[in-house]
This record gives structure tokens, sequence and C-alpha cells, in this order.
């Protein structure tokens, strides 16, 4: 700097400094990094200030790792003394909001923070700037961590053309975030997309960083070499080789990019983290609320220029215009699987063996794609896991339960029977079968209960059920506690003894039974008391003994009612855990019981070989 030029002036922030960098640092941006975007940021929003009065202007930005510290060059408006003091020491100001309010929608920042965020990591700033608007002398702005700064007119010899150079001086221990690899790295993930040049200088190396126009928007000669592109992207930006890519164009919102599927399944409650550039500078790399939620099976990467930052500038804004950009974009997605449904079963069954889940959340609400895409979406069924609409010709009626648990009882004894019988207990199955005569006329569908299954199976002779009669009342009365009748009936497999049979008023009224026994078991008599006024008078659920078991035959034969009971109550509990469903407390005392009581008699038994 030239020694003659007028003596700097001492100023201090109107702003407690240091409190700022905290609030920076811990509240407001997630990371340090963030520092070099906001000086490209500044960089490119003068160099568009510069070129809105003068389209011609040279239009590049230069950053330069040098001494352990960090120096950025801008060929931009610059700035006079009077807007030095105007707009580098003030939060809230920003020039974009006065001069050149016009324009703003052009300008990347909009928060008024601007250099003051890079004390995250620099411990004094230096800024010398030039106008081009104005015939004015270039002016030094110097900053320190300790909330002080200098203001000082040089001699013009000093910086001969418009623009601004600044000069960072790192903070003890942020010395990384300025090593040349670091600097290359955040300014390629910022700034690749940005429409001016951009260069990072180390010694005798300069590294391009601009890629532009951004992979989607460039030209193939053809659809594969475009795709093969748009992959490599996102292998590169995102970590996965795509199972597809879809194209994203919302013209009216200025939202351009792509969209990525997921080569693996994920969680339908995982929020999709994408990638977002505001008019070119990297935003975020964890946008959650760009796309609806039932579209967990794709990332995308999107440019815009009318989406609004929040004042970290790190997401978007949820207003009106994100909400109609995410339906837009939504559709988008929605048009592609109805395309690859309609023109390429391959590939959609190649996706839906992946992203099942995400096309019947979508499907729930749009009976156009359910009709493109019921051919190819997989269901659990008494006959295998097939398409519903397969399984709907086979069986016209469509019996469907409404927990896993319930199917898992009903499955071997209905395959056996022919009834036909999908779980509806699994994310949107139960939505998307109800809605199947719909898309299938003369289909009907019915909730799965016990009558229904104890239809199907076969009665005893009456000759064998007369014989065990004594058997039977000693069952009803050890499972009468319980709201459990008992039936003996003969079904396929001959393999299982025993099916628990309980449809939703017999679940309701067991839940009401636990509820007023632990009432009770607490003391609380009042409550006790109102759950006991609503016992029900409903169907029970049933224990159907399969007189086809010869294990069942051999225990409908015994003559001592105390080795019945247990024998019923083991049986009970067998069928219970096939279930898999959650036990009450009386439940499980029951199979302590049984299991004990059985254990018992066992080991007093004589033994053949004494």
């Amino acid at each position: 700097m030239n020694d003659a030029a007028i003596p700097a002036a001492d100023h201090t922030f109107q702003v407690d400094l240091r409190g700022l960098v905290d609030l920076l640092s811990h509240h407001l941006y997630s990371s340090p990094r963030v520092y070099l975007r906001e000086l490209l940021q500044n960089g490119v929003d003068a160099v568009t200030a510069r070129r809105s009065a003068t389209p011609d202007a040279p239009a590049a930005i230069t950053i330069t790792v040098e001494g352990g510290g960090l120096r950025v060059e801008d060929t931009g408006v610059g700035l006079t003394e009077a807007d030095v003091h105007r707009f580098l020491a003030t939060i809230g100001r920003s020039s974009k909001r006065d001069a050149l309010e016009s324009a703003r929608r052009d300008y990347i920042g909009q928060f008024g923070i601007g250099l003051l965020a890079c004390f995250v990591v620099a411990d004094e700033i230096t800024v010398v700037t030039r106008s081009a608007l104005v015939d004015a002398p270039p002016v030094e702005w110097k900053a320190g961590s300790d909330g002080r700064y200098t203001v000082r007119t040089l001699d013009p010899i000093e910086r001969r053309e418009p623009g601004t150079t600044v000069f960072l001086t790192p903070r003890r221990g942020s010395e990384q975030w300025f090593t040349a690899e670091r600097v290359i790295e955040l300014a390629r993930d910022f700034g690749a997309l940005l429409p001016y040049e951009v260069t990072v200088v180390a010694g005798a190396d300069r590294t391009p960083i601009t890629e532009t126009p951004a992979v989607w928007d460039r030209s193939y000669p053809t659809a594969g070499l475009r795709r093969a592109a748009l992959t490599a992207y996102c292998e590169s930006r995102l970590g996965f080789t795509p199972l597809d890519v879809i194209d994203l164009d919302v013209p009216l919102a200025g939202v351009r990019g792509a969209a990525f599927v997921l080569p693996e399944a994920v969680s339908p409650a995982m929020r999709g983290k994408h990638r977002v550039h505001l008019k070119g500078m990297l935003l975020t790399e964890n946008a959650d609320g760009l796309l609806p939620d039932w579209a967990f099976f794709v990332r995308c990467v999107v440019d815009t220029d009318t989406l609004r930052p929040t004042a970290s500038r790190e997401s978007l804004y949820d207003d009106e215009s994100l909400a109609g950009v995410r339906e837009a974009l939504g559709g988008h997605i929605r048009d592609w699987l109805a395309d690859v449904a309609a023109h390429d079963q391959a590939r959609l069954a190649r996706f839906l063996s992946v992203h099942h889940l995400g096309v019947k959340a979508l499907a729930r609400h749009d009976n156009e794609l359910l009709r493109l895409v019921l051919p190819w979406l997989p269901f659990e069924t008494t006959d295998g896991r097939i398409a519903l609409d397969e399984f709907a010709r086979r069986h016209p009626v469509v019996h469907v339960t409404s927990s896993v648990e319930e199917y898992r009882q009903v499955a071997p004894i209905a395959a056996a029977a022919g009834l036909g019988v999908v779980n509806g207990g699994y994310t949107y199955d139960l939505d998307l079968v109800y809605r199947l005569p719909d898309i299938r006329p003369g289909t009907t569908v019915a909730e799965l209960d016990p009558d229904t299954v104890t239809a199907h199976l076969d009665s005893v002779d009456p000759a064998a059920e007369l014989a065990a009669a004594a058997f039977l009342a000693h069952a009803r009365a050890a499972l009468d506690p319980l709201s459990c009748d008992v039936s003996l009936r003969t079904f396929q497999p001959v393999g299982v003894p025993a099916l628990l049979l309980d449809g939703r008023d017999a679940r309701g009224e067991r839940g009401r039974a636990e509820a007023e026994q632990d009432a009770a078991g607490r003391g609380d008599d009042l409550w006790s008391g109102i759950l006991g006024s609503l016992r029900g008078q409903g169907p029970r659920a049933q224990l159907v003994l399969n007189h086809l078991n010869p294990l069942v035959r051999r225990i409908a034969g015994l003559g001592d009612p105390e080795l019945a009971r247990a024998a019923v109550e083991g049986l009970y509990g067998q069928a219970l855990l096939l279930s898999h469903r959650p036990l009450t407390s009386a439940e499980t005392g029951l199979l302590g019981r049984s299991f004990l009581g059985l254990l018992e008699r066992a080991v007093h038994q004589p033994n053949p070989g004494e």
C-alpha cells in the first residue's frame, strides 16, 4: 500500500462483533466452510451489478492462496468511501437493496451480513476497492476480530481498475480452511455453476472452477450420451449410480435440474436430501421439502433463481413458491413413472423391485397411475408374492386382512382351502386393495373375518364330535376367561393343530378386558367399573382345533380334566405364538401355567426303564 495515501481513521462496529461471530458459527451457519461462499457471493453480486450498467464489462473472480491466507479479486462494481462506510460494517444493510433495487432478483445475497461472516475463520479482513460507477479514488477497509476497523483513501495508482480485492488473515486454529486443496474443494462445491469465470491460483497452478452450462443444460448428440453424462454427474456429486434419470424443468419458477432414482430402497419416513443451487451458487446439499413426501425414492440437483433462501442461505424458505415448485416437480416424476409403465415394462419392473413402496404411496391417490402400474405392483397373498391385478383375476372375491399378524394366522389354512387373501398390514397395501374395484369392475373386496374362514373349514363327523364333547367342555371352560370359544373342525395342512381366529370386534373386546384388568390391579375401581360396563356381547375369538391332527385327536381322548385343560391351554399358546401378535398379561400367564403344568405331569410319569 502507498504510505502517502490519506491516513486511516479508526472506527468500531456498531455491534458486538465477537457475539455476532459466535452467533454465526454456532447458530446460523452449519460449518465454517461457508466463508468461501460469502466471498464468492459478494464477487458474483458485484460483477452482476457492474454488468447491469455496463453489459460488456469483464466478469471474473480469482481466488489466490498466498502466505497462509487468501486473496479474492473480482472485476465487479466496486465501492466508494461512502459506500464502504454505509455497507461493509453495517449489519442488515446491502448495496443490492438500495441503488440497484430494481435488479435485486439477479443477486444472491440479500441479508446484509456480508464480509463479517468471514470472521468465523479470519482474524483480519482487508478490502481494497474502486468504484466502476463514479470517478473516485480506491479505498482500503481493514477490520479486526476485536471489533475495530479503519478506512482510508488510497492513491489512484494503487488500484487502477474498478473492482474489489479481499484479503483474509486466518485466525489461529482455522488454518486448515485456507489450504490450496480445501479452497479448491470449497470453490468447486459452491461455485461450479456460477455464471462467471472463477479461478483458484496456488503458486504456479491455476485451477478453473466453473463448469457451465450445467450438465442438464448442455446439448448432446444422443439421449444415451445425455444419460451417461447425468449419471456420471450423479456419481461424482451424490455418490451413487442411479437407476434412472429424470429431467426437471419448471420455467415459471426458474428451476432446472435432474432427479436421480436411488439404486436401493429407503424408508418412506426418510426425508429426501437434495442439492439446491441459487443462481448457480450452491445453497445446500441437504434441502428437504423440495419434493412431495411420496417421492422419497429420488434425489435431486436443481438450480433456481426465484425460490427464497433462509437467512443462513443453507435451506429454502417454505412458502407458496416452494409449494408450487414441489407440486410441479412431483408432476415431472409422476409423468416419468407413467411413461415408463406404459412403454418400458422391463425398466418398470427393475424400478418396482426396489421402490414399490413409493409407487404405492403415489398410486393411492391416482387412479390412472394405479391402473398403469397395477400389473406390476407386488403384494403378499395366499398365492405367493404376485401382482394384485393377477391375484384379482384368480379370485373375484378378494379377502384382505388389516394386520400382518392376522394374515399370518390364516394364510396357511386359507391357501389350503382355496381362499384368496391379501396381506393388507403393510404400508399403503390396505388402501390399494380397497381401491381395486375402481380399477377392475366386478371385483369384490371384503375384510376377512373369522366366520368366513370357519365357513371354508370342513365339519367333523358327528360321532367324533360327540366323543370329544367332554373335552370340548373342559376346553371352553379353560379359555372362557380369555373371551375365547373352542370349536372342532378339519382343515389342511394337517401339521397345524390349532388356528386362532379373532376379528376386529374380538380384538377390541380383548383390549377392553386387558384395560379393565389393569385398572382393577391398580385399585382404580371407577375406571375398572366403566370399562366393565362396556363389556361387549359381540363375536368372541375362536380357537379352532384341527381334528385331522394326530396330537389333537389324542388330546380330545384324554379322560383327565386337569390334563385336558393344560393341553388345550398349550394349544392356545402355540396358536398365539403363530399369530405373532403382542400377548396380554393374562395370555402370558396362561402360557407359563400351561408349560409348567405339562412339565409337572411329564416328570411325574413312571419311567419305563425303572
